[in-house]
């Protein structure tokens, strides 16, 4: 097997398996609130996606390639999906604005984080010679 193929699957392998400790854990971090002078502000959701972004460029810095941060994009995402598609009394999702700013963020923050990805790949490039 060719050596960038294979770093290729184990990039791909490591962002699946990274991508669905996120989908979970963002599901179950992503409702918890603070109150804050009789105003509850929305944390959860917060920290759910800066957690996809940090494991988006880890993914990105191990292995060198976008390829496994828009793979764990794609993952995340259908993760999530999958996870609010189940029946009305077995929904782990709601459909309020929480839920709709987790499930829609994590295309925008896989976006985001290909940018900065792909602009960093191509530093550590010219910085490598």
């Amino acid at each position: 097997m060719n050596k960038g193929v294979a770093s290729t699957a184990r990039g791909i392998a490591a962002a699946v398996l990274a991508a669905l400790f996120v989908a979970v854990a963002g599901t179950a971090l992503h409702r918890q609130t603070m109150v804050i002078s009789g105003v509850d502000l929305s944390w959860g959701v917060c920290a759910a996606l800066l957690m996809l972004a940090s494991v988006q460029l880890w993914l990105a810095a191990w292995s060198g390639s976008v390829i496994p941060t828009a793979a764990a994009g794609v993952v995340a995402y259908a993760t999530v999906g999958a996870l609010s598609s189940g029946g009305p009394d077995k929904q782990l999702l709601l459909g309020d604005a929480v839920g709709n700013v987790w499930v829609f963020g994590i295309a925008v923050v896989t976006l985001i984080m290909l940018l900065v990805a792909s602009r960093l790949r191509k530093r550590w490039r010219t910085a490598a010679g």
